[in-house]
């Protein structure tokens, strides 16, 4: 079941949102060489405890961190380590925030320090081919279009560039709960008049999740949560919530 938000939930969800971007770009900018991933963790904690909100992540079961924090190889769900950041490591940190009763999700990637190797260029476009993605996934965020329009267009950027859908890991609703209805897929899976039509209301979680090799992922290690790449190639994620209104798309987690 989709639940549509009223325009006073949509209102709630936005504040919240607001904050979690704003904690987002400071972990973003605080991760640098020789820090522990620990450090972005317990940094995230604090500045989730001065909104007065929850960490999204820590009410799903089993789950007891604030942040997923993935470095090179490692696609989504990686559990903050004493692991230390490297010049040129490629960090993707994903947080949300259960904030007045609603949760919202985001996530971005970049790269550790002042790259000097021979793979920069290529690590730059990697990056903002993703970044690109996401801007036109947002943009279709209207009603009368469909899911199947952002999978489509997510798969087309990202292929076209090179590079690899993770076509076992989707974008989702989120609001209420962490992970909602409807499924966000990044890739063409039939006919796109066939997936869900919005209607106004919903809000989504956008994630195009990619790789620069073939998209197939592994369990890295035996920590039940940290997925990989099984070629080791690099992966990289970003992601907004979104809630689509009469108006257009409006970014919850700018």
């Amino acid at each position: 079941m989709i639940a549509r938000k009223s325009r006073q939930e949509i209102a709630i969800m936005k504040e919240g949102g607001s904050l979690l971007g704003i904690i987002l770009k400071d972990l973003i900018a605080y991760a640098s060489v020789g820090m522990e991933c620990l450090d972005i963790e317990s940094r995230a904690q604090a500045l989730i405890r001065n909104t007065g909100g929850t960490p999204s992540f820590q009410t799903v079961h089993g789950y007891s961190w604030a942040t997923c924090i993935c470095i090179n190889d490692e696609v989504v769900h990686g559990i903050p380590t004493k692991r230390k950041l490297n010049n040129g490591d490629m960090l993707t940190i994903d947080i949300g925030l259960l904030y007045g009763g609603f949760h919202t999700d985001t996530a971005w990637t970049k790269i550790i320090g002042n790259d000097t190797s021979p793979e920069k260029e290529g690590k730059i476009r990697f990056l903002d081919i993703g970044l690109q993605t996401l801007i036109r996934a947002i943009d279709l965020c209207k009603v009368g279009n469909h899911v199947g329009d952002i999978s489509e267009s997510n798969q087309k950027n990202i292929e076209a560039a090179g590079y690899s859908i993770v076509k076992t890991l989707v974008g989702h609703g989120v609001g209420k709960e962490l992970h909602e209805d409807p499924q966000i897929p990044n890739y063409s899976r039939g006919n796109t008049a066939n997936t869900y039509k919005f209607q106004g209301g919903e809000t989504i979680a956008i994630e195009p999740i990619y790789a620069q090799g073939q998209g197939t992922i592994v369990y890295a290690n035996d920590d039940g949560w940290t997925l990989a790449t099984r070629d080791g190639s690099y992966s990289a994620v970003f992601e907004h919530s979104i809630a689509i209104t009469e108006d257009g798309p409006l970014i919850l987690t700018a």
